[in-house]
């Protein structure tokens, strides 16, 4: 089975633009994000998917500068971006990753590329009370080329998943629980605060060169040090795809 990992990502961020390209110990958080994801070994390839938006030049740019294969579509239409790039490269199975997830672990990425496997799902992803940051979701290339075909809803088209969840009843849904009491923790890059608290993460546990550390390593500094969490604590969570679903209201009212 041909495991990409398709990593989302645009200059054109409402609450935090550039956010993907802004410099986090020494690096860009982009290249965090690929790093990570190129050490889970179930992945066989890593793919940044961009758009064609002027604005998305420079992650082509850095892209190709830092050696990593780069595909780029439809702004607004990530579904679609993301089921062209896995026709591209070949995708028997897709790990949709977000550039915004600089702190995301690479064995729980494994983890859940087992489930999937294991359990025979056309998609599969870590649920419960994780912490925000830890996001991700394993997607049968058929499953994403059907919802491409028959999605219509702006946060079916916006975001990946929505459709092939709604409809259990076409998709053999896998859930990884492997946290509780967890999901008020923020360690995702959406807003200046949460940068800032990535920035005091990553110069605690962040070295050039060492493997890159993991959900424990973060929850272990939190716990000496809580305070770094009231840093983007009040913050709210799935901000963009609660937007989305505002969309959809407005869709519907507009159908004849």
């Amino acid at each position: 089975m041909n495991v990409v990992a398709i990593i989302q990502a645009r200059m054109s961020s409402t609450r935090l633009p550039g956010k993907v390209l802004m410099p986090l110990a020494g690096r860009p958080v982009l290249a965090h994000v690929v790093e990570r994801v190129r050490h889970a070994r179930r992945v066989n390839a890593v793919v940044v998917a961009t758009s064609t938006d002027a604005s998305d030049d420079a992650i082509q740019a850095w892209c190709k500068a830092a050696g990593v294969a780069c595909w780029r579509g439809s702004l607004h239409d990530v579904l679609d971006r993301y089921h062209q790039a896995a026709q591209a490269h070949q995708a028997d199975a897709i790990v949709r990753i977000t550039a915004d997830c600089p702190a995301l672990d690479p064995a729980i990425v494994d983890e859940v590329v087992d489930a999937f496997i294991t359990g025979g799902y056309d998609f599969c992803g870590l649920a419960g009370e994780f912490p925000d940051g830890l996001d991700c979701t394993v997607f049968a290339a058929s499953a994403i080329a059907r919802a491409h075909r028959e999605a219509q809803l702006p946060s079916e088209r916006e975001h990946v998943g929505p459709y092939i969840e709604h409809h259990p009843e076409w998709f053999k849904n896998g859930a990884v629980r492997k946290f509780t009491g967890l999901a008020h923790h923020r360690w995702t890059l959406d807003e200046p605060r949460d940068y800032e608290f990535l920035q005091a993460v990553f110069s605690r546990l962040y070295r050039d060169g060492a493997p890159p550390f993991g959900a424990a390593d973060v929850l272990a500094l939190l716990a000496r040090e809580p305070g770094l969490m009231s840093l983007n604590a009040d913050i709210t969570r799935n901000a963009g795809y609660l937007k989305s679903l505002q969309a959809d209201k407005l869709h519907h009212h507009a159908q004849p």
